[in-house]
């Protein structure tokens, strides 16, 4: 019974472990996810870059989220190889700093964090005030998940089993460097791993030896987690993740080798064995920036040697015009759909790229660029064209009945695409040329508005393009969440808009059709793509008839 109870207890720390970590996560992604983009593409030197990847590790728990927007961004074409590597090798450091912190005894804390965070969540209905009460809860949580580690721990620590395994993983450190990585992987979070090995360190349960091990084995486990979240991707955007595991892996392997081979690890040894072993992984990765960063640019060649350009790049070389829809496998459902899903994934890009420039559009009327980008529309009406075609055929073939609901909602979501090509095509840049012809100008508020609403449907198309790709629940409730948002900012940037009306702003005056057509515009590109989302959700029993189901599932 008391090995019963003592991995109940254990479960449900590690639970709360994860959970805690995750809604901290979630919370600032839903705050600040759109100002990623600008943080992370806007660096041009490696050391600027790694630096963004240690604040944005620090700011999201989470380093493997930091390598998912990477991979996101290297795979639409708006981040390169040596700079998305700095800001993964980075983020890696920072969420090494971050374990420091969290490993601090901050048990005063707790009911501040609770009170504060709990009222800020409940009380409030502004949507952003509502996440700084869930990150403030979240790590809360987080410390009293520690706590409860401590204590699921205290029984069994002068137990004859817990020294047994403690014992043989500190004499076969192989063996514990692959229950580190595996319990990284298992686990989705380095966080929340690493942070029980030294919780279990510093109380004594596991020798500072084994920990080490364990520790160096989460390093290397954690950078299979954006590997394997990113195998969907094109090879542009699965380059660094797979850099960073080799990196990783190898210089893991190396430490580990020479710690436990040499009596280095005594060296650590000066502030106790649970601080030695933070020291241990920040100084392990601290390390391993300093000696890859003069190497990206000759691992840039070797990663597209490795991994070439797929048939369908996003920075738009003539290739994008390739359909990829395969008759010849219409015999076969399973491929056909993957390839219906590829061309949705061409549509989409087509119009990201569409879309991209429309600020910039705004501001310079270059009106042979307006031309050239409105001419990429027919491309979407073709694909189109093809997707319905490709569907009528295919669903004459003998298929399952979720095959033949995925090809429909597949076709469904094209028409949608369709819509969003009209839109950037025939109303925003439409919009960009009236404004170059006529001269409007707007106020510095409304172009500010206008330009913060604009990146944030940029995110939203990025993320419904990780949810047409990964069928994840979460993502499709936060990509509907952002759509609510959107519409919530349009409405917020009308009244402020009629207010310097109201208060005789000239320029307000002036452009006052052209900003609101370009709300109205952006919203509607939003929801269009945000329709990717609703068959996920209503399989997975997550939408009613008019909005999300409200639950305690939202929450975390």
């Amino acid at each position: 019974m008391a090995i019963l109870g003592f991995l109940l207890n254990l479960a449900g720390a590690t639970m709360l472990l994860l959970f805690a970590v995750r809604m901290v996560r979630t919370g600032i992604e839903r705050s600040f996810g759109a100002s990623f983009q600008r943080l992370l593409t806007g660096r041009r030197s490696l050391i600027g870059a790694a630096t963004a990847g240690v604040g944005m590790a620090i700011v999201m728990q989470s380093s493997a989220a930091v390598a998912l927007l990477v991979a996101g961004f290297g795979g639409s074409g708006l981040l390169g190889f040596e700079t998305g590597l700095a800001i993964v090798l980075g983020g890696d450091l920072g969420s090494a700093l971050i374990i420091q912190v969290l490993s601090f005894r901050l048990a005063w804390l707790v009911p501040l964090l609770l009170s504060v965070g709990g009222w800020l969540f409940i009380k409030s209905e502004k949507r952003r005030v509502r996440q700084y009460g869930r990150i403030l809860l979240g790590v809360a949580f987080i410390l009293i998940s520690l706590q409860f580690l401590r204590d699921a721990m205290e029984p069994i620590r002068d137990s004859a089993f817990l020294p047994a395994v403690a014992g043989y993983l500190a004499r076969d450190f192989i063996t514990a460097f692959i229950v580190g990585g595996a319990l990284a992987f298992v686990m989705h979070s380095s966080v929340a791993a690493i942070l029980m090995f030294v919780t279990l360190v510093a109380i004594g349960a596991v020798p500072l030896e084994a920990g080490i091990s364990l520790v160096l084995g989460a390093n290397f486990g954690s950078a299979f987690i954006p590997v394997w979240l990113t195998r969907g991707m094109p090879p542009q955007g699965r380059r660094v993740p797979y850099a960073n595991l080799i990196l990783r892996g190898t210089w893991a392997v190396i430490i580990l080798v020479l710690l436990n081979k040499l009596p280095l690890h005594r060296l650590f040894v000066f502030m106790g064995p649970g601080q030695s072993l933070i020291n241990v992984h920040v100084a392990f990765n601290f390390t391993l920036i300093v000696l890859s960063l003069p190497l990206a640019r000759r691992l840039a060649g070797l990663a597209e040697r490795v991994l070439p350009d797929s048939a369908l790049p996003a920075a738009g070389d003539g290739m994008d015009e390739i359909s990829a829809l395969d008759p010849a496998v219409l015999d076969r459902p399973s491929l056909a759909l993957a390839g219906l899903k590829r061309e949705l994934l061409r549509m989409s890009a087509l119009i990201e790229r569409m879309a991209a420039p429309v600020m910039d559009l705004y501001a310079n009327g270059d009106v042979e660029q307006i031309k050239a980008l409105q001419a990429m529309d027919a491309r979407v009406n073709e694909a189109l064209e093809g997707v319905r075609n490709y569907v009528a055929a295919l669903l004459e073939a003998k298929m399952s009945k979720a095959q033949r609901r995925s090809a429909r909602e597949l076709a469904e979501y094209a028409i949608s695409l369709e819509s969003a090509g009209d839109i950037v095509a025939k109303r925003l840049l439409h919009l960009a040329r009236e404004k170059a012809r006529k001269n409007i100008r707007f106020s510095a508020d409304g172009w500010a508005e206008l330009r913060s609403m604009h990146e944030t449907v940029m995110g939203n198309i990025r993320l419904a393009t990780n949810v047409l790709l990964s069928d994840d629940v979460e993502s499709a409730r936060l990509l509907v969440s952002e759509k609510s948002e959107i519409g919530r900012l349009e409405r917020k940037s009308r009244k402020r808009h009629l207010k310097r009306l109201a208060e005789g702003g000239g320029a307000s005056f002036e452009s006052s059709d052209l900003h609101l057509e370009t709300l109205r515009a952006l919203r509607d590109l939003n929801a269009h793509f945000a329709e990717v989302a609703y068959p996920i959700l209503y399989r997975n029993g997550q939408l009613l008839e008019t909005r999300l189901i409200e639950t305690l599932g939202e929450e975390h």
